[in-house]
């Protein structure tokens, strides 16, 4: 049977990021993705944000992870070239019952460390963006946009640079907690299938992290949440929209709200919204499409009939369901589960991206030192 110090279940940019970092510590790691590219499922169904951390609980995974990775990801776009841009975002109110909720936004960024966020009248935001229609806003000067499949292939290429090894089309489908190793069985797309062991394992696989948990014989199932799908449309507008920010409006249950992101060319893109789904299909119902346009018109009226069309859609795996609070990311352990180096992570949807690098981090440092 094989043995490799550390293997890295999933290819996503979580996955990603953290098999860099535990390959940097000089461990023997083995990236394995169950589909024929990297990064297939979340990492490249989103809005490509870099996010300041603004709507997260203070003192939350969510809020501490994004807040340091959002810093760690720009560092590492500049060094490694990965295209991106801080755009900024202005987070705006449509009516003046609204505007209590952007304070408490403001309050809660300051809590998070989000940055300094900068409140504006109408007539300032207007000024930045001439075609936005609002009666207050937050402007975020800390938020950004990047290219997540530049980064994934950066990601990717430090990883193998420092010994990394990746395996497409390979699936875990089953495994033993065993002797202070995991044993791993696979399929694959060329040999059938193997046996593998490892010192180490970090499940990193989205949305199919709690089913491999599941399917891990040794762990105990209470350890195990239960996920729930939300599924978020995305709609493109013909032509140019006239911003140079991104335009959120106040978050709503299971999201922030249908907002206008861009692309580093300058498309402009609304969504999500929130579809729960108890299946993985990504079309896009054309129908959708009808409340976008009153959503979005709140913001810029000047959005003409017949020019959104179905861009794309994206399915966040969601540890909270609809009526509940947000749930936090869940990164399990030791200290949790009690299987020594296996690393859970489950409910890692937004900010996930922005958070990518700090996850590693903490990742690693979970990671008890042993002799292989």
């Amino acid at each position: 049977m094989d043995h490799v110090d550390c293997i890295v279940a999933g290819a996503g940019v979580v996955g990603l990021a953290i098999a860099r970092e535990v390959a940097q510590h000089g461990m023997d790691i083995l990236i394995l993705e169950a589909e024929n590219a990297i990064g297939t499922g979340i990492s490249s169904r989103n809005s490509e944000v870099i996010h300041a951390g603004i709507h997260y609980p203070a003192g939350s995974l969510k809020a501490r992870l994004c807040v340091a990775g959002r810093e760690k990801l720009y560092r590492y776009c500049q060094e490694r070239a990965v295209p991106h841009a801080r755009c900024g975002k202005l987070i705006v109110a449509t009516n003046a019952g609204q505007e209590p909720v952007l304070a408490s936004i403001l309050a809660n960024a300051s809590a998070c460390g989000a940055g300094n966020l900068t409140p504006l009248t109408a007539a300032e935001a207007r000024r930045l963006e001439p075609k936005l229609r609002c009666t207050a806003a937050l402007l975020s000067p800390a938020t950004g946009i990047i290219d997540r499949h530049a980064l994934m292939l950066a990601l990717l290429g430090d990883a193998e640079k420092h010994g990394a090894t990746l395996s497409l089309n390979t699936r875990i489908v089953a495994g033993r907690i065993e002797s202070g190793r995991i044993v791993l069985d696979t399929v694959d797309s060329t040999s059938g299938g193997f046996e593998i062991a490892t010192a180490r394992f970090i499940n990193a696989a989205g949305l199919g992290a709690t089913a491999l948990a599941g399917s891990l014989d040794g762990l105990d199932r209470q350890f195990v949440p239960e996920i729930r799908y939300a599924k978020g449309n995305y709609f493109s507008v013909a032509g140019r929209a006239p911003f140079s920010r991104l335009v959120y409006p106040i978050p709503e249950p299971g999201g922030l709200g249908v907002h206008l992101t861009l692309d580093l060319d300058g498309v402009a893109r609304f969504g999500p919204d929130v579809e729960w789904t108890d299946e993985l299909d990504y079309r896009v119902d054309p129908a959708r499409g009808e409340r976008f346009y009153d959503e979005v018109r709140k913001y810029w009226p000047d959005l003409a009939d017949r020019s959104l069309q179905p861009a794309y859609s994206g399915i966040r795996p969601k540890l909270s369901g609809p009526g509940e609070a947000n749930a936090d990311f869940v990164i399990q352990d030791a200290a949790v589960h009690g299987v020594e180096s296996l690393v859970n992570l489950f409910g890692i949807e937004s900010p996930g991206l922005t958070s990518s690098l700090a996850i590693a981090d903490h990742v690693a440092q979970r990671l008890a030192p042993k002799t292989s």
